[in-house]
């Protein structure tokens, strides 16, 4: 006998957002976990699901929180383009997505959980108007304040595009491509908690604009899933927090405080390792004998990262900053051009002890990166790659895969530098940077920006201006509710503060924003103060320090940089220029040296090592397609001669017939009276006869160059 399964516990809830119905249906499926939630926004629709292992894990100091963004090809009706044809490791903009899903919420865990956990959220379809990450990040919200794992949520997401004077809010992708500026924004009820944005030169009261309405529309979605939770919410599980030996902590502030501030006391970031280091041998040989070695070594570390973030928070309050600087004072900045020989264009930008080394590379578009994805991007024509080795850190550890955090700052900083990036049409290059971090001291993302607008514009690529990017930093005192926002952060600062608010742009507006917390939240009056000290800070690193570098892009791109030429062909002409079995094409390429790509609308572009060779092939191409115009003048050779005319080629290829009754005004017995072969004359294109032949006049010709 068979029975048909119940689900007793399964719940449906809506509301529109941006317009447009947004669902939320539990209790049907993945019942092994601790909460599920399939959300659907349009025709995109995504699975997420939270588990939580009950154990604490042993033996680490943070808390284990992974966000998995599971893209599937068949959301979008597509087989894997790889060997296997399944997928394989996340997209880059998959791992983007997770990012987006995880900076806002990890803040709101309690920092000594130790459970690891672990959100998936799973695409199962996409329509490409309803964007996919705010559905994840939704669901993502909604499971873990459904399920049994203690957080200070829920938080809620909303992409906003202004666009023709309008706010859009969760715009499709052609109104977010048209769009001068967009952002993705996350916040609680009260305040903001991840800020993503992409602009076009926008001004700062847009932006902020743009954040404020999305904060709104997350207010009602937060109202939204409180009513879920409060009808299916699990009640959230005791855990034993991570051991803290507040004695030692106590005895280590009492006893070396003093020695902390004066390691934390200076500019030098190898002078403050040094101290700390000398301090914590100090502090065992004091400490070892009371709490024992084991206990000792096992809480050390805890101490002196919050004696640390004590005295940095302390002094930030008061207005002073570990090197001594002012809260709004940048560090030295140094920018460099041409350091190294044979690449294509280098940048060599420094701010304090960060320094990032930018190297441009230009290839033929052939070369443009090929993505194989859920997202309608089939090609990236610009890419920007960011490598952050060990030793910018000082540290020794061996080279790994490329981490999150690499691809989310490389992605950062393509962002940034795209608005001002030549349309293909005026700069036919397919456009690699990669920025090698040497050294790290806070800020390297921005750092890379600041010098790969360097390389960019040392390799001659003509972008619309030059982008500088700085970042911003926050202490709050949650007791008193005073704070302090402060420009160019360094690493201490970024380490033991609450707040890295990332801003590129031009002098003309902002490009791009990244913005991660280690608190629970920004207000907008915050948000306002940081935007504003960005773009001092900005016009200060332009001005003064990156234009007189290099004021303008090469007039050339390197020697060492293929030479390129696009023209446009008629869509008809394609297929003469390719040949019967790609033998035009081929004997062009052969013949000059060149590497020639054609694509579907007609548009055609040249590589070669020089430009002689690249603008012989265009001479072959456009004699190819060369259409003579009636009423023309053209100066050809006779090629050809019979007694009833004479045939002259105006263009290789191209040749037609000169009757005899139209070589003279007179009349004319003899061709050879008139032209020999070889002899060149002007002639007039009188059209096409009714089987395609060229018909010339020369006796038009004449008349008409005689006046």
């Amino acid at each position: 006998m068979i029975t048909r399964k119940q689900y007793p516990n399964h719940h449906v809830y809506e509301m529109e957002i941006g317009g447009r119905p947004f669902t939320v249906e539990t209790g049907k499926v993945a019942e092994l976990a601790n909460a599920e939630c399939i959300c659907r926004y349009g025709d995109t629709v995504v699975l997420v699901t939270c588990t939580c292992n009950p154990i604490p894990k042993a033996g680490i100091d943070y808390f284990p929180l992974t966000i998995e963004f599971e893209e599937r090809m068949y959301s979008v009706g597509r087989i894997p383009g790889s060997f296997n044809r399944r997928e394989g490791k996340p997209s880059e903009r998959g791992i983007l997505n997770s990012r987006i899903i995880d900076r806002p919420m990890r803040p709101l865990f309690d920092e000594e959980l130790r459970n690891d956990t672990v959100v998936t959220c799973t695409v199962l379809a996409q329509d490409h108007e309803n964007p996919v990450e705010v559905v994840a990040s939704l669901g993502a919200s909604i499971a873990i304040a459904s399920s049994d794992v203690p957080w200070n949520g829920p938080v809620a997401t909303t992409n906003v595009a202004y666009l023709n004077g309008d706010y859009i809010v969760n715009p499709s992708a052609d109104e977010r491509d048209a769009c001068e500026c967009f952002v993705c924004i996350s916040s609680t009820f009260e305040k903001v908690v991840m800020i993503e944005t992409e602009a076009n030169e926008a001004p700062e009261n847009i932006v902020y604009e743009c954040i404020r309405v999305a904060h709104e529309t997350n207010m009602e979605i937060v109202k939204f899933i409180n009513g879920i939770v409060a009808e299916i919410g699990k009640p959230k599980f005791t855990f034993e927090k991570a051991a803290v030996n507040h004695d030692l902590l106590d005895d280590l502030i009492a006893y070396g405080l003093g020695q902390i501030e004066h390691a934390l006391d200076t500019d030098d970031k190898n002078i403050r390792e040094e101290r700390l280091t000398a301090a914590r041998i100090d502090f065992k040989n004091q400490f070892v004998e009371k709490y024992g070695e084991e206990e000792f070594e096992m809480h050390i570390e805890v101490c002196l990262y919050k004696m640390q973030k004590k005295v940095v928070k302390k002094w930030l309050l008061e207005g002073k900053r570990v090197d001594g600087r002012g809260m709004d004072e940048i560090r030295p900045l140094d920018a460099e051009v041409g350091v190294l020989p044979r690449v294509h264009g280098s940048g060599l930008f420094s701010r304090g002890q960060t320094q990032v080394l930018s190297i441009c590379t230009l290839n033929t578009l052939s070369a443009a990166q090929k993505l194989d994805t859920i997202y309608p991007e089939e090609s990236k024509r610009y890419i920007h790659h960011y490598n952050f080795p060990s030793f910018s850190t000082g540290e020794a550890r061996p080279a790994r895969s490329t981490s999150r955090r690499e691809i989310g700052h490389g992605a950062l900083a393509e962002k940034a530098l795209l608005p001002v990036i030549p349309p293909v049409e005026e700069f036919p290059y397919a456009i690699r940077v990669v920025s090698e971090v040497l050294s790290s001291n806070g800020s390297t993302s921005q750092g890379s920006i600041c010098g790969s607008t360097l390389a960019l514009m040392d390799a001659g690529v003509p972008i619309r201006r030059p982008v500088a990017g700085i970042s911003c930093g926050l202490i709050s005192d949650q007791e008193t509710g005073a704070w302090r926002t402060f420009t160019d952060i360094q690493g201490v600062e970024d380490f033991h503060g609450e707040m890295d608010f990332k801003v590129a742009g031009t002098t003309e507006g902002i490009t791009a924003i990244q913005m991660d917390l280690k608190n629970k939240g920004l207000t907008m009056e915050i948000i306002a103060d940081a935007l504003e000290r960005c773009r001092v800070a900005r016009l200060e690193i332009l001005n003064e320090v990156m234009l007189p570098c290099i004021a303008e892009p090469r007039a050339e791109v390197s020697e060492y940089a293929p030479k390129m030429i696009s023209i446009k062909i008629p869509v008809e002409k394609i297929r003469e220029v390719i040949g019967s079995g790609g033998k035009t094409i081929q004997k062009i390429c052969a013949d000059t040296g060149a590497k020639v790509d054609i694509e579907d609308d007609g548009s055609v572009f040249i590589s070669a090592v020089d430009s002689a060779a690249a603008y012989a092939a265009k001479k072959m191409i456009d004699d190819i397609c060369f259409v003579p115009e009636v009423g023309k003048l053209y100066y050809g050779k006779v090629v050809r001669i019979l007694p009833i005319g004479a045939f002259v080629e105006i263009a290789p290829g191209h040749d037609g017939m000169v009757h005899i009754s139209k070589l003279e005004n007179r009349r004319v017995e003899k061709v050879e009276d008139v032209l020999n072969l070889g002899d060149y004359t002007w002639v007039k294109f009188m059209g096409f006869d009714e089987k395609g032949r060229a018909n010339f006049s020369r006796k038009d010709a004449l008349k008409e160059m005689n006046g």
